[in-house]
């Protein structure tokens, strides 16, 4: 199999789907290629340590295991169920309808495209059809993911429309003025978001007494998205949903699904406050996956330097889409994103499809751009698409035959879910994580067992973080009264009540404190710390048209006067930055060159609440708030396809300033004066250390890189260490490395 032939003519964008045999020969043969000598179809013999590829796995194909309906499934939706092709379901599918149905809180744990949302649907639409009066709540981590649930719903209940009919409707910030009151009325499927429930629907409950007085059931999807401030947030907003369903008399079953993590009963029940009966086998067929682990080989042994991974990925990619198969790229960050695009629709002009075929997806694009991608992917004309994290959760995009992955994804389970986006039940599919030269990748590549064998990440969250849970409090009050022995977490919440009378914001009336303040509270938390107040990009060129946008705290980063913007591969000079409008004015160019920043960054100690000595007197940890100035100072332009500087150009943008917490290590004079290094050797081993802490904390904490900032300030005493568009630089008494919540 060995450089198999094209089927069909290269170029051509009518192409003849591939068979299931086809595609399992076209997946090997392009695998094949990528390794010295296999044995024939044996991937599993290749050797590890070879100068590319340090580990193969192999994961055989698994039949279904079916199950019977529990009997308190109604005759009606088996009927319909069975119309759709779905005669019986899968045993994860009949244990998790039994729990819910039984009113047990259940957490069903199964990889992507074992059928999850069957888990949920079923037991609610049955409880439906039983009591119509009967009313349900979907949450999910963005408004994409609920309009493509949406989809699936409405078709299964168009079949039960001869028995009864039953209301399901998206509520979000895209729902328009004059749809929200039928969604009340007549809604008995609400599916939304958190940022819905907490500033849409908590504090309006009065207009949804209808959904509380009857609300039986709330589903949780993508459960693994909800960690760290995002799932602490969620928790205290749950928190608040369980008031007001039992002022309304009512006492939820929650249902939730995710992805693979080691504590999702502990998430479940954390978020929630209730005990959960947890789903894990999973009765789903699956596919033959290969899945492998790549270092790019090192091109400069006395400097240690690989292969980029960005060109090791392309190569890759257009091994895979010349055999007419469907590839998902991952990349790390929007500009990698942009750039693998590029490259991928370059290289298009000599694939199947052309480089109409290839596509880029991430935060930014317009929602019509978005619902083009998925639907291609879906209907096949896009054989490749390039993404950030954004196509990680559960939006349909099909099935795919091939994913890469533009470096390690940060977590084992993030990589398992990403992998899990290809994988048909009846084929053979490939997921590939190609290494960067960042720390943890070399880590995980060259210690494969880690990456295989070890657990996947627990998933934390701290709902009684007093900066959140006061927020949350206030909100609470705003809803309902709080009675004087009433609990709200594990704080006592009497006592911020009282701190809260004293500020103005409530007071104690016969026993129960009540809101007094004329501020709306749930309109200023953000859930997700980031501004709402986005930039919206505008092509002069183009009549005015918008075609996209950035988010507040990214625009100076990326929409600075002649920076180079990326769309899917189109390059657009910005010209103008309108910062008061909010709006950047670009217009089409022909770049062989994009842009990056150059942030400078300093880091101001408020206050200080923890110290720890670390071998006296060398160091010591130091836990407290931090005011944090991020300014970008230029920006680099760079070559594509060879990396080169080719240019530079010095900025002069507003700064960006946040309050946060931040963890610092402090290294005193005397304890660097006793390693024996000066001037630069001593600067860089300080400036390694804090990307070692950075990469660490990023690991340990389970979050995205974006999370964590990293500040380095005096770094040899005399001058400011280096600066790079991720460093700070700053003089300082002592060399100080800080950590913080970005």
């Amino acid at each position: 199999m060995r450089g198999a032939p094209l089927v069909g003519p290269v170029g051509s964008a009518e192409r003849p789907a591939l068979s299931g045999g086809q595609r399992d020969a076209a997946v090997l043969a392009a695998l094949e290629r990528l390794v010295p000598a296999p044995r024939g179809d044996d991937l599993a013999s290749v050797a590890v340590g070879d100068e590319l590829v340090t580990a193969w796995r192999r994961f055989p194909a698994v039949a279904a295991q079916y199950a019977d309906y529990p009997d308190a499934i109604d005759t009606r939706l088996r009927e319909a169920l069975a119309e759709g092709g779905i005669d019986r379901p899968y045993t994860h599918q009949a244990e998790a309808m039994a729990h819910a149905l039984e009113g047990r809180h259940v957490v069903v744990v199964t990889p992507t495209a074992s059928g999850k949302t069957l888990c949920y649907n079923a037991p609610i639409l049955s409880t439906i059809l039983e009591s119509h009066a009967t009313r349900a709540l979907y949450l999910y981590p963005t408004k994409a993911l609920a309009q493509d649930q949406l989809a699936e719903l409405l078709t299964l209940t168009d079949r039960l429309e001869p028995h009864l009919s039953i209301g399901a409707f998206t509520y979000d910030g895209d729902t328009p003025q004059d749809a929200r009151r039928a969604v009340r009325g007549r809604a008995h499927l609400v599916l939304s978001n958190p940022d819905m429930l907490h500033s849409g629907i908590l504090p309006h409950h009065p207009r949804w007494a209808k959904l509380f007085e009857n609300l039986q059931f709330v589903v949780i999807d993508e459960l693994h998205a909800y960690r760290g401030v995002f799932g602490s947030h969620l928790a205290n907003i749950l928190r608040r949903l369980r008031r007001v369903c039992a002022h309304y008399g009512s006492a939820p079953t929650f249902i939730c699904s995710s992805a693979t993590i080691a504590n999702p009963k502990e998430l479940a029940e954390g978020l929630t406050g209730e005990p959960f009966s947890l789903v894990v086998e999973n009765g789903a067929p699956r596919g033959e996956k290969i899945f492998a682990l790549l270092n790019p080989p090192v091109v400069n042994p006395q400097l240690g330097i690989r292969r980029s991974y960005v060109s090791e990925t392309r190569r890759l990619a257009i091994e895979f889409l010349k055999r007419r198969l469907q590839v998902i790229v991952f990349a790390q960050s929007r500009l990698t994103t942009e750039v693998l695009t590029t490259y991928l629709k370059d290289a298009g002009r000599r694939l199947p499809g052309g480089p109409e075929s290839i596509r880029g997806y991430r935060g930014g694009y317009l929602p019509l751009r978005r619902r083009e991608i998925e639907q291609g992917l879906r209907a096949g004309t896009v054989t490749g698409v390039v993404s950030t994290n954004a196509l990680e959760l559960g939006i349909d995009i099909g099935a795919l035959d091939v994913c890469l992955m533009a470096g390690y994804p940060g977590t084992i389970a993030a990589s398992w879910q990403r992998a899990g986006r290809a994988g048909r039940r009846s084929t053979r599919s490939a997921a590939i994580m190609v290494a960067s030269s960042a720390p943890v990748d070399q880590f995980v590549v060259q210690h494969p067992e880690y990456f295989f064998e070890a657990s996947p990440e627990h998933a934390l969250v701290n709902p009684d973080n007093l900066q959140i849970l006061l927020d949350h409090i206030k909100c609470a009050a705003f809803e309902l009264p709080f009675a004087r022995d009433e609990q709200f977490g594990q704080e006592d919440v009497q006592a911020v009540l009282g701190l809260l009378r004293e500020e103005g914001f409530v007071d104690l009336v016969d026993d129960r404190w009540h809101w007094l303040h004329e501020s709306y509270p749930a309109d200023a938390v953000s859930l997700r710390s980031v501004s709402s107040d986005n930039f919206v990009v505008v092509d002069t060129a183009d009549d005015t048209w918008i075609i996209a946008e950035v988010d507040f705290s990214a625009a100076t980063s990326t929409l600075y006067e002649q920076a180079i913007y990326l769309v899917e591969g189109r390059q657009y000079q910005v010209d103008t930055l309108d910062f008061d409008r909010r709006k950047a004015y670009v217009r089409p160019v022909d770049s062989d060159y994009y842009t990056d920043a150059i942030t400078y960054t300093k880091v101001t100690i408020l206050d200080e609440f923890d110290r720890l000595p670390l071998a006296p007197p060398s160091a010591a940890g130091c836990h407290g708030e931090v005011h944090v100035v991020s300014r970008v100072v230029g920006f680099k332009k760079i070559k594509f396809y060879t990396n080169e500087n080719v240019g530079s150009g010095e900025l002069d943008l507003p700064e960006q300033e946040m309050h946060t917490t931040a963890y610092w290590l402090e290294l005193t004079r005397a304890y660097l004066d006793g390693l024996g290094f000066e001037g630069d050797d001593r600067r860089d081993g300080v400036v390694g250390l804090g990307f070692a802490l950075r990469q660490v904390a990023q690991l340990l904490l389970m979050c995205d890189r974006h999370d964590i900032g990293l500040a380095i300030h005096g770094a040899d005493g005399q001058a400011p260490p280096r600066r790079t568009h991720t460093d700070a630089a700053a003089e300082s008494e002592e060399p100080t490395i800080f950590i913080y919540d970005n």
